[in-house]
This record gives C-alpha cells, structure tokens and sequence, in this order.
C-alpha cells in the first residue's frame, strides 16, 4: 500500500511539479519548424507524438504522469489480442499496444476533430498504420449526433457529461456517437479483446453498451477510469462482477483519475 501511494501520488506530483512548468516554457518559446512540418518528440512511454505544450494531456504523455500499471500490462501480454481504445485522445495507449507483436490490432476512438486529427498524425509518425484503426466515433446509448464540452487546454477531459468540470472554459462540438448495434460490427473477429475506457463520466454507459454487443465474451480485461467528481464507481464495479469480471482471469482494473 505504501509504495502504491508512493508511485501513483509523491511521484507524479513530483512530475507534475517538473513538467507543467516546463511545458508552459515550451509552449511560449515554440515556433513552427522551418520545414512546415510539426514538431514531435519521444515520450517517457517510448512512443513518439506531435508536440502540443499547450495541451495538459499531451505533457502528461510526454513526462510519464499517467504512471506505468496500463502501460505495462500492454506492454507484457504475451497472448494474441486486439486492443479496444474508448475514448484515445492522441492515441498514447494504443501506440503502446501497437509496438507489442502480441497485439494484432488497435481499434482508436475518439470524437473531437482536432484530437482526432493529432491522433491520425501520431499513428503516422510511429509507422502504426497497418495496426491502428482511427475511428471519429464516441459510444453512448444514443446513436447520433450529441454535443460534447471540450476544455481548452486539456483535450483529455473532453466530456459528454454536462458540467463535468464548469472551473475550466471549453467549447462544446457536435460528435457521432454509436449504440452496442453499431458498435458491434466494428469488433469482429476471434481474438480475445483488452479494453482501455477514458470517456470522463460517460464510462459506466460506455461499458453498458460494450457489454451488450458479442464481442463481450472475447473481451479478457478492462481498464476503465474512475474520477470522483462524476464517476459511478459501485456501478461500474457491479455490473462488471455481474458480466464475470473480477481482478484476476478475466479482470477488471480501476484506474483512478489524475
């Protein structure tokens, strides 16, 4: 317990306490590279990204904040899977996943356009192409068009959770967002399934409708997010016991918010 608190708390305070400062340094300092094309670096998870210092989310990749435990279950698994990103952002964990020979496919979610578009960049950049599959697509219990708040400065806390952090300024933007129905096609196959949600409230409806498709029993462990501010924590838990998940064999893995 000790040393999970030291891991997950002192240590990415410490980090945070380095990187923020250094990332608004960066920010004001960068200019576009003479070539026209981005600028982009390795991150402390061996993958390369496009640098965006204004973007939190981007820094937090950058200098390790979000911690090793899904990066290193991704990275060990030895067993043929397909990785399933709900709610990638810049597509940090399914890069990961991708460099794995174990994994023979990434599926990439996300919505918002200009985090969508930093994504397709980041795949290209790492030579990902023929394992990752980018898909503008959220997943709720609506299919359709629903609008969703994107905060300014940190496109990972983009949320389709009313209010989800009012302190921070953000624009909303219409998204396509699917239903188990839809959802279910876009998971075929036979490989087992390790998913990764990071949907910022929007987790227990997203794991609803995944659980609703065929694609559930192929499914051999799921990461999700809990973030106290709006997270259903005892639902989530309770539905995946209820589905036949529990923390070894077929697992589930809470991972607290940053």
């Amino acid at each position: 317990m000790i040393g999970d608190i030291w891991r997950y708390r002192i240590v990415k305070q410490a980090r945070k306490a380095f990187w923020l400062p250094y990332a608004r340094v960066r920010a004001a300092l960068d200019r576009p590279a003479a070539t026209g094309r981005p600028r982009a670096g390795r991150t402390a998870y061996g993958v390369c990204m496009v640098d965006h210092w204004h973007d939190r989310t981007f820094v937090y990749c950058r200098g390790g904040i979000y911690g090793s435990f899904l990066a290193n279950a991704l990275q060990r698994r030895t067993d043929p899977f397909v990785f399933v990103d709900i709610g990638a952002n810049q597509g940090l964990y399914s890069l990961i996943a991708a460099r794995n020979p174990a994994c023979r496919a990434a599926i990439a979610f996300e919505p918002v356009a200009a985090t969508f578009a930093v994504l397709e960049q980041n795949i290209a950049l790492n030579g990902a192409g023929e394992r990752v599959r980018a898909l503008k697509l959220a997943i709720s219990n609506e299919a359709g068009v629903r609008r969703i708040s994107v905060p300014a400065g940190h496109s990972g806390m983009a949320s389709l959770c009313v209010g989800a952090d009012p302190a921070r300024p953000s624009a909303e933007e219409g998204i396509e967002t699917i239903r188990a129905a839809e959802l279910e096609p876009l998971l075929a196959g036979a490989l087992p399934l390790v998913v990764k949600v990071d949907v910022e409230g929007h987790e227990a409806i997203v794991i609803r409708e995944l659980l609703s498709t065929a694609a559930s029993a192929r499914i051999q462990a799921i990461f999700y997010e809990i973030d106290t501010r709006w997270s259903e924590a005892e639902v989530i838990a309770a539905m995946l016991r209820q589905a036949g998940f529990k923390p070894a064999c077929r697992s589930m893995a809470a991972i607290t918010s940053s």
